[in-house]
């Protein structure tokens, strides 16, 4: 993996890089919204950069950027990475915590298929299924997890207050999972759209973190609505109080 200054992620947008332009021929049956998009992706300096650098996805340098702003990803600590194909993000927290075959400290889980990656446990499951949370459990160990880290979205329809309240959704689930793995003191990150909602989300997060924010990495297109919620230092879970007896 190249380092991020050299390319996009280093808080600059693309970094300086200019690959060449790509145009894109219209294709008999490809609506031109298609045409459109295929041009725009495949002219993204971070499309270009993600293939010289042997990255999964241009999506690796959101959280490049994103480490480089709060400096989360450390040596020696553990993730888990919810949503995680193609693998941009466990490629990244692979290199960054310095996870290797001998030492598993990467567990990524995602309904789509991926390929392997070194030093990453790969869970072709849907994390919304009721043995998943069991599952990534499993794979840690027995150990609690330093970060976790949700990129999921589900497929958009179109309709931004739908898209919303859906990515809304899956973030409760993970907040929930990240409570019960998190050891005090770790981090939670997730991508949300921007709707209204998220301040309600963020508000509760606030009660089980000391350190709740938003962020856009450079990396995010302009015109997507996505943000991501940054919640650093884990109060950890609330004791259970025990009945009194009678």
């Amino acid at each position: 993996m190249s380092d991020k200054s050299k390319g996009p992620g280093s808080g600059r947008g693309s970094g300086g890089y200019r690959g060449l332009s790509v145009r894109v021929k219209s294709a008999r049956g490809r609506k031109i919204s298609s045409t459109r998009w295929l041009q725009r992706h495949l002219n993204d300096p971070y499309v270009q950069r993600s293939k010289i650098d042997g990255m999964r996805s241009r999506a690796a340098y959101k959280l490049l950027e994103i480490d480089e702003k709060y400096n989360l990803l450390r040596k020696g600590q553990r993730i888990v990475d919810l949503g995680a194909a193609p693998g941009g993000w466990s490629q990244v927290a692979a290199k960054k915590v310095g996870s290797h075959i001998d030492d598993i400290r990467v567990v990524g889980i995602d309904y789509l298929a991926m390929e392997p990656l070194p030093g990453v446990t790969l869970l072709e499951k849907d994390f919304l299924d009721d043995d998943a949370p069991d599952l990534l459990r499993e794979a840690l160990g027995g150990h609690k997890a330093d970060i976790v880290l949700s990129d999921m979205a589900a497929p958009t329809t179109g309709h931004k207050q739908t898209d919303h309240m859906r990515i809304i959704q899956l973030c409760e689930v993970a907040v929930e999972f990240a409570r019960e793995v998190l050891t005090p003191g770790g981090t939670f990150i997730a991508k949300v759209f921007q709707g209204g909602t998220e301040h309600t989300l963020l508000n509760e997060l606030k009660r089980d973190f000391r350190q709740v924010g938003h962020y856009k990495p450079p990396a995010s297109r302009k015109d997507s609505a996505e943000t991501y919620l940054i919640a650093r230092d884990f109060r950890g879970m609330a004791p259970k109080v025990e009945a009194e007896q009678q």
